[in-house]
């Protein structure tokens, strides 16, 4: 039975504890990194053997992961739902979008022409893409000050528990080769109607509903002046610089590495996998550090900026091999967790005020999204080159986002979402 209630806090109540009430909105509103990435990498997975089954060129296969949930198909859905989240509500939102999403699913689990395939992926792409930054400022605006960033971490986890859940099953599946593929579909579409059930009894942002009936009127220009430009565009250079590097090893590091016989279907998943446990676990420790000062927040960043630029350095120094692969992951798995997304959703809902939260996230996450998606039509092209050329420029866009975050980072760290629109105004 839906709640009428809605759900958060008011500034009064900003110094409260962590209830179980915020763990289980955090879940459900998480859920959308769960699909978003298990769908990206669940597509990854079944890349080549969708390839051989459909006969598809290394050009249609990079546009397939272009108009996916790594790319234009999420783009598109971030710029609407973003907005649309502002204008409506957060509810408005989740409340449909995942169903939309189930639908896409359907049709790739189920595809045996590249229409349907093309088609599900797209779907897919646009509802999660929708879904990420309205659940997300969903999570920052009911949370306690001094447990945001844990809170907002937390849907990290579970972006990178879609990953490993679909890449077990993978392997778990992987004698079956594209049926196996097709149950990892058939499994996240089962995932999506449950959560949808379960949000059900959700309601609307306590914050949101505040906002939206106040005098003052925010129009999507002011992102483009001021402190809101400012905002804007650091937290879209952290994010797509980062991103470029996250998705392609998101949804190619298995087709890279059968393509370039560095291993079988078995041990790419198994070694992509390894990269998300390892996720996993670092975001714990992040969780425990990024509301305590900007001073830990500096040093969780400056420390993964630099391991993540050395992951994709070592493919221009060693031959492409099982240990250095192995490197690379362990690298990134450890640098993104204290210098990635989970840094990027934070101040993406520290920064603007609440009608243009889900706005700016929508075009940094799209923006991100679409440069991404023009990315991924080169990549098998440069990956059959040789690992090179592709590790060079991941290598570069690493760096540029790893100086920006650290030079540039607002202190944010602890403080209300009013305070903190306060000190900006001022």
């Amino acid at each position: 039975m839906e709640s009428s209630e809605a759900v958060g806090v008011t500034p009064a109540e900003d110094t409260g504890d962590v209830t179980r009430r915020h763990w289980r909105w955090s879940v459900l509103a998480g859920m959308a990194s769960y699909l978003d990435a298990g769908s990206i990498v669940a597509l990854g997975s079944g890349l080549a053997l969708f390839q051989s089954y459909l006969g598809l060129s290394d050009g249609a296969v990079g546009a397939l992961a272009a108009l996916g949930p790594n790319a234009l198909g999420c783009a598109l859905g971030a710029f609407l739902g973003g907005r649309l989240g502002d204008r409506l509500g957060r509810k408005r939102i989740y409340k449909y979008d995942l169903l939309v999403y189930g639908v896409g699913i359907l049709l790739i689990a189920l595809a045996f022409n590249a229409p349907m395939l093309f088609a599900g992926t797209f779907v897919v792409g646009v509802a999660v893409g929708a879904d990420v930054p309205t659940s997300l400022a969903l999570v920052g605006e009911f949370s306690p000050a001094k447990a945001r960033g844990k809170l907002l971490a937390f849907t990290q986890i579970a972006w990178n528990a879609g990953p490993v859940v679909v890449l077990l099953l993978a392997l778990a599946l992987s004698s079956l080769d594209l049926l196996g593929i097709r149950i990892v579909f058939a499994m996240l579409f089962v995932v999506a109607i449950v959560t949808w059930a379960l949000r059900q009894g959700l309601a609307e942002s306590a914050r949101w509903r505040t906002a939206s009936t106040g005098a003052t009127v925010h129009r999507v220009r002011a992102l483009f002046r001021g402190r809101h430009l400012q905002a804007l565009l650091w937290t879209a250079s952290i994010y797509l610089f980062w991103n470029l590097a996250a998705g392609t090893s998101g949804i190619f590091t298995p087709y890279i590495i059968k393509t370039l016989r560095a291993g079988n279907q078995a041990a790419s998943v198994a070694l992509s996998c390894a990269g998300f446990v390892i996720g996993i676990l670092v975001t714990v420790l992040f969780m425990r550090l990024v509301d305590r000062s900007h001073r830990h927040r500096r040093l969780m960043w400056g420390a993964g900026a630099v391991m993540q630029v050395l992951a994709y350095g070592v493919y221009l120094v060693f031959p492409f091999a099982i240990p250095v692969i192995i490197a690379n992951i362990v690298l990134f798995g450890v640098g993104a967790g204290f210098a990635g997304e989970a840094m990027y959703k934070i101040f993406s809902q520290e920064l603007f005020p609440t009608m243009l939260r889900g706005t700016a996230q929508g075009f940094t996450f799209g923006a991100a999204r679409t440069v991404l998606g023009v990315w991924s039509f080169f990549v098998p092209t440069l990956a059959g080159a040789g690992i090179g050329p592709v590790a060079a420029l991941l290598t570069v866009s690493l760096f540029i986002s790893g100086v920006v975050g650290f030079f540039f980072m607002p202190d944010t760290a602890g403080k209300s979402l009013e305070q903190i629109e306060a000190e900006r105004a001022a």
